[in-house]
């Protein structure tokens, strides 16, 4: 099986489509068909990537599906985490944010969702499985990023290329004070949350987790920026390319650069792994995890998941130059969007297929343990292609008949109680 933790779905995006039709008196302007296809569409890519990492096979099978998945593997779920804020500034209003009563329940929406996915994310952990669950860090995400959501689209750009530059150098300290402290330990003992759920609670979601918020919070600021822009304009569209294309050889190319000048980084990260390849350290996973207490030249890494902000910059371009990808086709390309439509509609009930998939592989692997799902090397491709087929079949008839996934629904309703703020 593919059993690195890398991309997990960032849960459920709230569809745009039902977004801005719960509150159409607040919004002053509807988007297109072809952008909220657009969105639906690259939502399901990143679903098809998460996909690739947990289920398999492996990047070092190699050729086209090695590489393929290689490149699925961390862009996925910052793709998703894009999409996250997004989403979040269509609850909120665009292209104005909402203000009295309706902002006031906008955000009781927000904070309402971001409990239930917390709550939703322990409950997929305890069934423990190796896939690293998002859905509680997305829904502390939610909470760390709602008070921008009234600033414009170039102040959230500026509050995302600072968080990206200046957060992972915080993260890097305070994983080295852990590292070398028992103030961690404190924390989570006297953590309701770490003993209600068995886990590491807020110190594991804040800090120490493999979708750490603290270092997450630049995709969901840069989502929103994107947000904010009329992106049914082809010259905004065009502009969104040029600058994820930028973002992605600034990260991954400065990556590479950085190992391959600064005197000594490169042995140090291949110290640091432990028989990992630091060669790939600019872009792939396969550089591994420091095994101990990370060297200062892992900050020049921009492997997926390494926290860095080379991999956050470099994971950000990827995301814009998916959506913006995404964007046209579902503008411009009518053939190929008709094409699409199964992948679309695997984005349109995101939250569903991503908890089935996590209950699918539970059942598979740990409840009836079919030998062929825990394959090996390319043995893993068929199983990788049943699941792919299964989630695309199933949404596709679902979203034929109902605006939302079963989970989806639920997501909905239990929102419904904004209503009451006043």
């Amino acid at each position: 099986m593919g059993q690195n933790a890398g991309p997990a779905v960032a849960a459920e995006v709230p569809r745009v489509l039902d977004a801005d039709r719960s509150s159409t008196a607040h919004a002053p302007a509807a988007p297109s068909t072809g952008r909220l296809v657009g969105i639906d569409l690259a939502r399901g890519l990143a679903v098809l990537g998460m996909f690739s990492v947990h289920v398999g096979p492996d990047p070092a099978v190699g050729g086209p599906v090695g590489f393929l998945v290689e490149c699925a593997r961390g862009r996925s779920s910052a793709l998703f985490a894009l999409l996250a804020g997004f989403s979040l500034v269509i609850i909120t209003g665009r292209p104005r944010p909402r203000t009295g009563q309706a902002g006031r329940q906008a955000v009781a929406r927000v904070a309402i969702r971001a409990a239930v996915l917390v709550a939703m994310g322990y409950v997929l952990t305890a069934l423990d499985t190796e896939v690293d669950v998002i859905l509680s860090f997305y829904g502390l995400l939610f909470l760390a990023v709602l008070p921008l959501y009234r600033l414009r689209a170039g102040t959230l750009a500026l509050v995302a290329a600072a968080g990206a530059l200046i957060l992972p150098q915080i993260l890097y300290v305070i994983r080295q004070s852990i590292d070398g402290g028992d103030w961690a330990d404190t924390v989570v003992a006297w953590d309701p949350l770490a003993r209600l759920t068995d886990t590491d609670g807020l110190i594991e979601l804040l800090f120490t987790g493999p979708y750490p918020v603290l270092t997450w919070i630049p995709f969901l600021v840069a989502g929103m920026a994107v947000a904010r822009l009329d992106l049914t304009r082809t010259g905004v569209r065009l502009r969104l390319a040029l600058a994820g294309g930028a973002l992605a050889v600034l990260g991954h190319g400065g990556s590479w650069l950085a190992l391959h000048t600064v005197p000594g980084a490169l042995p140090a990260v291949a110290a640091a792994t432990d028989g990992g390849s630091p060669a790939s350290a600019w872009w792939s996973d396969t550089i591994g995890s420091p095994d101990d207490r990370t060297p200062l030249a892992w900050l020049l890494v921009a492997a997926p998941h390494s926290q860095t902000t080379f991999a956050v910059i470099g994971d950000t371009g990827v995301a814009l130059l998916v959506l913006a990808g995404c964007l046209t086709v579902a503008e411009r390309l009518p053939r190929v969007n008709r094409l699409t439509r199964p992948i679309a509609a695997v984005g349109m009930t995101a939250l569903t297929v991503y908890v089935l998939h996590v209950v699918a592989l539970w059942l598979l692997l740990d409840v009836w343990y079919v030998p062929a799902v825990d394959g090996d090397g390319m043995s893993e491709l068929p199983v990788l292609l049943a699941f792919v087929a299964a989630a695309a079949l199933l949404a596709t008839l679902w979203t034929h008949r109902f605006r939302r996934g079963p989970l989806e629904h639920a997501m909905y309703a239990a929102t419904r109680l904004a209503r009451h703020v006043r």
